[in-house]
């Protein structure tokens, strides 16, 4: 903490910058803007989750005033996909999901759409349904893709099999795992399951696209990855990544379920109908909930072994992921579960099977933690049972088994200092914020107050080529813009870069103007706005640019004062000389070009350029998982007290508790506020969150009234917040992304004080009032 006493903005809790647009209402979302002649575009979805479509009559649909275009699947019958193109974007042939897409309707305004898409009569074969990722494995007479085997790759590290419902197969083998799980002196294996939940974010999906004239597809999205949009158009529709033109405002939240593109392939079908004219594809909530990809659900089996000591020597880790009708991003998060699959344990012997499943569900992307909250919850909900079986503190027996430089992770990356924080240093503070060695206060009658924690990490999965560009304009006044491709979705990455880069210029915050949208025409190429990895990418870029300025700046000054650039030095809003300070050249001075006296002008504006793209990060090896997959690790710790009540089995949230080592925290305040909302997220998806579905597939709770959500009023009585700050060599000022993590440890630590009250073992979420009751009844049968 010594350095940030004398920085001026790294470390500082400094306000947002889009905070007055937003609590005024004047910010614009793709949703609130109107052009004329816009037309309107509906979609008609499918009633069945699993079918073949036998015939589409839009007879009626035809007779509504309005109608510009009916666009089916027969239309553009091929399949896309961001790893495995496996998803047509309009269903042709059969049905796989309740929900999914089979005609889009266009027409002059919004309720004529709707009205026609009613009266689209779809004549289908029902077919038997896959409903569970058990039934998915175990069954390989029912498929819900036929020929998944023939599917193209986007990637290479994808393995759908062929003649089952497995989309993708992903393996860690790590030292000998058969052999150590010999020698074991004690052993325990548990099953954890959930079901697929949404993102719920405020902002439902929203689109616009047009084709110009000339044959530029402009698209207006509510997106985490605009430069994805335009990769998707070109491989699949055959358009130059020049002429598509990607904008994206700021985003009213995401959760990881807009990274993903499966509006805009519509949109721009339905344009292309009309003859380019721009159309409006807007989700309402219901629409949002179940057509839009979800979050995945999970079924898990973990298996330990320790020896005399409590040291863990082997595990074993099978995942069935539900990823849905289609394998989207869960075919990356099958991976990102194996590759860190034994928590932040150091564990020398892994047998790890990781299995992206289809089924009829509907289909899967990223969320918030990209398969840790899930993987998270199943390793820490064993380490707890270990605990009593071995009748050791939960705690004493994490930090017997933590990782530490030294250590290798699954995929045997070498843990070092740089790559991996402090779990001792999160441990022992969160102990002390939940009082954790305290006797809980005393509880009124049928009351029980109890505690439970959880240790987790995560590294951040990017692309081996992720990559990040920024530029800076220098105004004649010495302000700076900043302009990149990082999408603001609420998580505050354009105060954190605004910081970054006035402490590389050493100016104030209030001179640094970032532009807010996203223009694909005119940023710099940035992979995505995921995976927690834009502090670090896009900080990066940033300081790259900012000395990529300064040189630029120092050399105009040289010129001007008459000296050597390495006499120089910047600050204040000026260029002065570092033997002499008081001699130098105002920013404002030389931003433009320099002009002398008599009007001889040199240099020219002063534009910075900086880009940032990972290093040294392989695939992973299709038989062991060997590989680097990630650049480092944040570790944190998470705890939650409750207070159960024995009559009727509710609860009350009484404190939740996180230390994270996130490096070099940016912006204090900001992070703190990230966490909140991440543990307020966790507890939702934890103890309410899920969708469910009758014998055939179909959705039953599909509105906000119905898919139960944490209520106001229902979150912890107080949250305790607290950051270690061991810096990351490589990252901007020791930064690392923190974004996700504030989810990943709260529902195993929610089920950890929920099972130490109640006295039974809940392995499985949401964790409901019902679902105690029926826990501890069956355990008394």
């Amino acid at each position: 903490m010594l350095e940030n006493k004398i920085r001026s903005s790294v470390g500082k809790t400094i306000q947002r910058i889009d905070t007055v647009e937003k609590a005024a209402g004047t910010l614009r979302y793709i949703g609130d803007l109107t052009v004329p002649g816009m037309l309107h575009a509906k979609l008609v979805t499918s009633e069945y989750a699993h079918a073949k479509i036998k015939s589409i009559d839009s007879t009626e649909a035809w007779k509504v005033q309005g109608i510009r275009a009916i666009v089916t699947g027969e239309m553009f019958p091929y399949h896309i996909g961001p790893i495995l193109a496996d998803r047509p974007p309009l269903a042709f042939e059969k049905v796989r999901y309740y929900g999914e897409p089979i005609a889009i309707i266009v027409a002059d305004h919004e309720h004529q759409a709707k009205r026609a898409a009613s009266l689209v009569k779809v004549e289908y074969e029902s077919l038997p349904v896959v409903n569970s990722v058990r039934e998915a494995f175990q069954n390989k007479d029912i498929l819900v893709h036929e020929n998944a085997g023939q599917y193209m790759k986007l990637i290479s590290n994808v393995y759908p099999v062929s003649g089952t419902n497995i989309g993708s197969h992903i393996k860690i083998r790590k030292g000998d795992f058969v052999s150590a799980w010999g020698q074991c002196t004690e052993k325990i294996k548990a099953t954890y399951s959930f079901n697929l939940s949404d993102h719920a974010a405020l902002e439902t999906r929203c689109v616009r696209v047009e084709i110009t004239p000339v044959g530029k597809v402009v698209v207006h999205s509510t997106t985490q990855s605009p430069y994805t949009i335009k990769k998707v158009l070109n491989q699949f529709f055959n358009i130059e990544v020049g002429n598509v033109i990607v904008h994206a405002p700021m985003v009213g939240g995401a959760f990881g379920g807009k990274g993903t593109v499966q509006l805009e392939p519509l949109a721009y079908l339905a344009s292309k109908a009309v003859g380019g004219k721009m159309v409006r594809l807007n989700f309402e909530r219901e629409e949002d909930l179940i057509t839009a990809p979800c979050h995945i659900g999970l079924e898990a089996t973990v298996a330990l072994g320790v020896d005399q000591q409590g040291k863990i020597i082997a595990g074993q880790y099978t995942y069935l992921i539900d990823s849905g009708a289609y394998t989207d991003q869960a075919a990356g998060i099958t991976r990102a579960m194996a590759l860190d699959c034994t928590g932040p344990y150091n564990v020398p012997n892994v047998w790890c099977d990781s299995y992206c499943m289809f089924t009829n569900h509907p289909f899967a992307t990223s969320f918030r933690g990209y398969a840790h909250p899930e993987l998270t919850f199943a390793v820490e909900r064993t380490m707890d049972q270990l605990a009593k079986k071995l009748n050791i503190d939960p705690t004493e027996l994490r930090m017997i088994n933590a990782i530490k430089p030294g250590d290798s992770s699954p995929t045997q990356s070498v843990i070092t200092a740089n790559n991996i924080g402090d779990a001792k240093k999160c441990m022992d503070r969160a102990k002390e914020l939940i009082k954790w060695d305290e006797e809980p206060q005393e509880a009124k009658k049928n009351k029980v107050i109890s505690k439970g924690i959880s240790l987790f990490w995560k590294t951040s999965t990017t692309a081996t080529n992720a990559q990040s560009g920024a530029i800076l304009t220098f105004e004649p006044d010495g302000n700076v813009n900043l302009n990149c491709a990082a999408i603001e979705l609420g998580q505050g990455t354009k105060t954190t870069l605004a910081q970054i880069l006035a402490e590389k210029l050493k100016i104030d915050i209030n001179k640094i103007h970032v532009i807010m949208e996203v223009n694909t025409q005119y940023d710099p190429h940035q992979w995505r706005t995921v995976a927690s990895s834009t502090t670090f990418l896009a900080g990066r870029a940033v300081m790259a640019a900012a000395d990529d300025a300064i040189s630029q700046l120092k050399k105009t000054a040289s010129i001007v004062l008459q000296c050597s650039v390495e006499d120089l030095d910047i600050g204040g809003g000026r260029v002065y000389l570092k033997p002499n300070p008081e001699y130098g050249v105002k920013f404002e001075d030389i931003a433009i070009g320099y002009k002398f006296p008599n009007g001889h002008a040199i240099e020219g504006q002063i534009v910075g350029h900086g880009k940032y793209i990972q290093r040294h990060l392989t695939p992973m090896d299709q038989e062991t998982g060997f590989g680097k997959p990630g650049p480092w690790w944040s570790v944190g710790v998470q705890a939650i007290e409750v207070e159960w009540d024995t009559r009727d089995y509710t609860y009350k949230i009484l404190k939740a508790a996180i230390v994270l080592d996130g490096g070099t925290i940016i912006n204090p305040a900001m992070a703190t506020q990230q966490m909140r909302g991440g543990m307020y997220l966790g507890l939702s998806f934890a103890s309410s969150e899920t969708f469910v579905f009758n014998d055939e597939g179909i959705v039953q709770n599909p509105q906000l009234r119905t898919y139960q959500m944490l209520r106001f009023g229902e979150q912890p009585c107080e949250y305790l917040v607290d950051f270690i700050e061991s810096p990351a060599a490589d990252g901007p000022y020791g930064a690392r992304g923190i974004g996700e993590y504030g989810v990943i440890g709260v529902p195993a630590a929610l089920a950890n004080a929920l099972s130490n009250a109640s006295q039974v073992e809940l392995n499985h979420l949401p964790l409901t009032p019902e679902l105690i009751w029926k826990t501890k009844r069956e355990g008394l049968v």
